[in-house]
């Protein structure tokens, strides 16, 4: 148990620090909950192939994590029980007075190894779940099954938003309402507040024309992220807007079939596959829209930054998004697999951009990662004293 006299131990586990939200947020929360408060050790495993390493952005940051090279995205029994064994011998050495969670993988390894070393606080955050478009029945009823069982371990369960906190316990069951809590992302988004719009430095190194309307799509090449739509919707928006031009930033397994796709339906010569790019705000800036296409979604980051960095968005009615975006308040949403619909919305952008400060001003109100230190901070010393006062009527 924490002692007034030291700092609070937190150990922090996700399964790997690829491209995207987690992964910057797991290494923000590590560099911000540092001494003299507190010390903190992040623990992942390694990137798959094909996969983009944000390692680079934790250590950016001064964070150096523990690897375990087994604790990766897919389940292999295995492979498991050695990343069990390992976390449960990390943990008895680091003595946390706090594990903390990240995505499902390591939210069931993690949760389990700390009950089995009697971790006085338990918490997991879902970032979003796999529980539909991802695998089949049986697939999904085991991720569901293991959740309820890590659920009964954990003292707290974090989500990122209050649709995917009734999701979560009203449809799939995964715990009681009341072992739920919202806290929104928290980001590093002054340099997006602070670029100005049509910079030109991303469209000037892909030599993109200035005055040609640009929209983009940003992340993993993934089946989840539905690429396909946005092309599907591209076509449709070109033969509207001839000048218009298309960027896809990030890599994955699908990529080459992606970039088929486009010479197929006649868009080679007005798409660009930029790959990784680590100066994402040059990128918003050039964005005339910012498309998410995906068949589910928990609360993307790159929507979070384009609205702070003032671009606008159009994305599919789907996970999150509904939530972040304020039901269409702070940009488009269309039904999900409905091509037609997302070309109009893209094409209504493009024609009557909508004004964006007040989304530029709530992305930084209430996705800084100044809230969201502030927030935990409150959570785990009041699991812990909750904790402490257990104990003490115990021994009473």
């Amino acid at each position: 148990m924490a002692e007034s006299s030291r700092p609070i131990r937190i150990l922090r586990v996700i399964a790997r620090l690829n491209v995207g939200g987690p992964a910057i947020h797991v290494s923000l929360l590590a560099h911000h909950f540092g001494p003299p408060d507190y010390e903190t050790t992040l623990v992942c495993g390694r990137i798959g192939p094909g996969e983009g390493d944000m390692q680079y952005y934790a250590e950016s940051l001064g964070v150096r994590p523990v690897i375990i090279p087994e604790l990766g995205r897919a389940l292999h029994p295995a492979r498991d029980l050695v990343t069990l064994w390992k976390l449960y011998r990390l943990i008895r050495q680091v003595q946390p007075d706090v594990v903390h969670t990240h995505t499902s993988k390591a939210g069931f390894v993690g949760r389990v190894a700390a009950w089995l070393a009697g971790v006085p606080v338990i918490v997991h955050t879902f970032h979003g779940h796999a529980f539909h478009n991802y695998f089949g029945p049986l697939l999904t009823g085991l991720f569901i099954l293991l959740e309820r069982l890590t659920a009964r371990m954990s003292d707290t369960i974090i989500t990122l938003t209050e649709g995917l906190r009734r999701e979560l316990s009203e449809t799939y069951r995964i715990a009681r309402p009341k072992q739920f809590i919202v806290l929104p992302l928290g980001l590093d988004l002054e340099v997006f507040t602070a670029t100005a719009r049509k910079g030109g430095a991303f469209r000037t190194a892909w030599q993109i024309p200035s005055e040609a309307p640009l929209v983009g799509i940003v992340g993993r090449v993934v089946p989840i992220k539905n690429h396909a739509l946005f092309l599907e919707a591209a076509a449709r928006v070109r033969r509207q807007l001839p000048t218009v031009r298309f960027v896809v930033v990030g890599d994955g397994e699908l990529r080459p079939k992606v970039e088929a796709q486009a010479a197929a339906l006649g868009l080679a010569d007005v798409v660009t596959f930029a790959g990784w790019q680590r100066d994402l705000a040059a990128i918003y800036s050039d964005l005339d829209v910012l498309v998410v296409s995906s068949h589910n979604e928990g609360t993307p980051v790159s929507v979070i930054e384009a609205l702070a960095a003032g671009c606008p968005v159009v994305a599919t009615r789907v996970g999150g998004l509904p939530d972040l975006l304020e039901g269409g308040k702070l940009g488009k949403l269309t039904p999900p697999g409905d091509p037609e619909a997302l070309a109009a919305a893209i094409v209504e952008t493009l024609q009557a951009p909508p004004q964006v400060e007040t989304a530029r001003r709530l992305m930084l109100d209430r996705y800084g990662i100044d809230r969201l230190v502030h927030d935990l901070d409150s959570l785990y010393r009041g699991l812990l004293a909750r904790k402490r006062r257990s104990a003490n009527r115990q021994r009473a």
